[in-house]
């Protein structure tokens, strides 16, 4: 395959180029956000034309400069097309809304792309911002800044105006930084590692951050599983696009009676010797190249066994620059040791040995990140047992844990996994995190049988916007461990009466703390304490308060109270997508 060369775009080097984007930026949503509803509608949908119409240039840049295979930028691209027609899709409830609240749009939202999902991830933020009334600038990796260049023209192509959408390529120096921190911006929409959001919310306390993050993913495999489906399926999700996805497996949790068979041991190591590694410009590559050379943690994982650990397979350096690795899978892996616990992101994969499934949770849910997880089990009680305990965003059960679809599984993960209080891209609510709705009115009295019949009808049950026959796609709501509502003297009893209705209604507890009574500093040195997962900021807070939750991994939410159930009780919930497989090799399961 001949990949044509792109010109890399201009780098925006100086902080006034910064200021001057972000003030167009800013004119040209002063009259996007007068657009109607059915205006976004028509150009998303024009969107969606014109990235199936360059799919092949696309699919190029992206192996070119990315070195990703065909076989996975293909579901990428149609993925960001997906993502266009929802974002499309879901203005319909908010022109329903309106009617019943003020919206109003962030000014300009900072989306902060990642290089391994170049063109689908910084769409969806793109395409969400056009749809809310909000201007975007993206500010991509820099190794995927030709990919995002062709995504914003595909944008404009569209007819989405210039301004509206920017592409901002900046040196990860003091002018990168100058645009993160911008305090026109109102918010940023980061992918990428932990240790990226923790810079980011150094730099500005204050900064609205909504982030996924990173992950230690893994697969259980059970005595009761399908083995041969299972290995095919740990494989497919530990080594696609080099094991270079926030979602792949990077361990896998063997029950005891087949971590011990010599059968197991020999099949995977087969299969993952039988992966073709080459680069993307091989249309039979399997498995392409890491992004980089190896450094750091990759590199550790790559290279060097902990205590007690073998290699079932053995990972090689392909090529002089070392970006060409085979598949790695390292055996032993031992309960809190280093690769139990530390995210690597490249083809390596570990296994360890459970005793049974309760312990094979446990190992599941030890590591501090909640991405995806998997089980394979054809046991009922089994996938029924690991469902109520696991502590995942996104769980599949007997099929691979990587290619979330949009609608179909909204992706995005708990604990430290994700950053700030939005719900996931692509499900239904994920588009009220581009704004804020103000209630015209509160009326406890009214909430209560809103939250009360939304419970009975949304929240509190099971939801399958797809209907498959073959694939059960579960989106339901869990009650958070905890919320601090952190109140002023402004609030009124109505606010309060509101939100003790919600606590109740969703089971999710609740801590109060009132400015008068306590000072930021106080709970501030509290909070790690509590137990609880969300701030929900009535009030102002200082830069200290909010550096103790994001240190604690608490998010801060500073939305209003509403009586409206689908706008207030998500503020009192999370979200779990979960996947399972209803077919044997293609006969339907009753």
């Amino acid at each position: 395959l001949t990949l044509p060369a792109h010109p890399e775009p201009e780098l925006v080097v100086t902080t006034a180029a910064v200021d001057d984007a972000v003030a167009r930026a800013r004119a040209a949503q002063a009259q996007w956000q007068q657009t109607s509803w059915q205006e976004r509608r028509e150009v998303l949908a024009r969107v969606a034309e014109v990235m199936e119409r360059h799919r092949g240039d696309t699919l190029a840049t992206m192996a070119r400069t990315t070195g990703k295979t065909l076989r996975e930028g293909d579901p990428e691209i149609s993925e960001a097309i997906d993502f266009a027609t929802y974002a499309g899709h879901l203005t319909l409830d908010h022109e329903r809304l309106s009617e019943h609240a003020d919206w109003h749009p962030h000014a300009v939202e900072l989306i902060a792309g990642p290089w391994n999902f170049p063109y689908a991830i910084p769409a969806s933020g793109l395409v969400h911002s056009v749809a809310a009334g909000s201007a975007a600038i993206l500010k991509p990796a820099p190794e995927a800044r030709a990919v995002a260049a062709e995504l914003v023209a595909h944008l404009h192509e569209a007819g989405v105006p210039a301004d509206l959408v920017q592409l901002v390529c900046t040196p990860d120096n003091e002018v990168g930084q100058h645009l993160v921190t911008h305090p026109d911006i109102d918010e940023v929409i980061l992918t990428g590692s932990l240790a990226t959001a923790d810079l980011f919310l150094g730099w500005r306390p204050d900064m609205k951050l909504r982030a996924e993050t990173s992950g230690k993913n893994s697969l259980i495999i059970t005595a009761a599983s399908d083995i041969d489906l299972a290995i095919k399926d740990l494989v497919k999700s530990a080594f696609g696009h080099a094991g270079q996805k926030c979602s792949a497996a990077s361990l896998a949790i063997v029950e005891a009676s087949v971590y011990d068979d010599p059968s197991f041991r020999r099949r995977l190591a087969d299969t993952v010797r039988s992966l073709r590694v080459g680069w993307a410009d091989n249309l039979a590559s399997i498995v392409g190249p890491v992004i980089n050379a190896p450094s750091g943690n990759l590199e550790r994982a790559l290279t060097t066994l902990e205590p007690g650990e073998s290699w079932l397979v053995e990972p090689k350096q392909l090529d002089d620059a070392g970006r060409l690795w085979s598949p790695g899978v390292r055996w032993d892996v031992t309960p809190d040791s280093w690769f139990h616990l530390t995210e690597c992101f490249g083809p390596v994969l570990g296994v360890m040995r459970a005793d049974n499934l309760d312990h094979a949770i446990a190992l599941q849910n030890a590591p501090e990140y909640g991405l995806t997880g998997g089980l394979h089990s054809l046991d009922p009680l089994e996938i029924e047992h690991w469902l109520a305990h696991v502590q995942i965003g996104n769980a599949y059960v007997n099929r691979h844990i990587t290619g979330a679809i949009v609608q179909r599984q909204p992706f995005g993960g708990w604990k430290r996994s994700s950053i700030g209080a939005g719900a996931k891209p692509g499900g239904p609510s994920h588009l009220h995190g581009y704004g804020t709705w103000e209630p015209g009115g509160i009326d406890p009295i009214a909430a209560r049988t809103s939250f009360n019949a939304a419970w009975r009808s949304r929240f509190g049950i099971e939801n399958d916007a797809t209907g498959l026959r073959s694939e059960r796609n579960i989106l339901r709501y869990r009650p958070l461990d905890g919320v601090v509502v952190r109140m002023g003297a402004t609030e009124t009893e109505a606010q309060r009466q509101i939100l003790e209705i919600a606590t109740v209604v969703t089971g999710t507890p609740v801590v109060w703390s009132l400015c008068e009574i306590e000072s930021d500093a106080q709970l501030a040195a509290r909070l790690p304490r509590l137990g609880v997962e969300r701030l929900r900021l009535l009030t102002d807070a200082s830069p200290e308060l909010l550096a103790a939750a994001h240190a604690a991994g608490i998010a801060v939410d500073c939305a209003p109270v509403t009586g409206i159930a689908e706008l207030e009780m998500p503020h009192w919930l999370k979200e779990q997508a979960i996947s399972i497989t209803r077919h044997r090799h293609g006969r339907l399961l009753d």
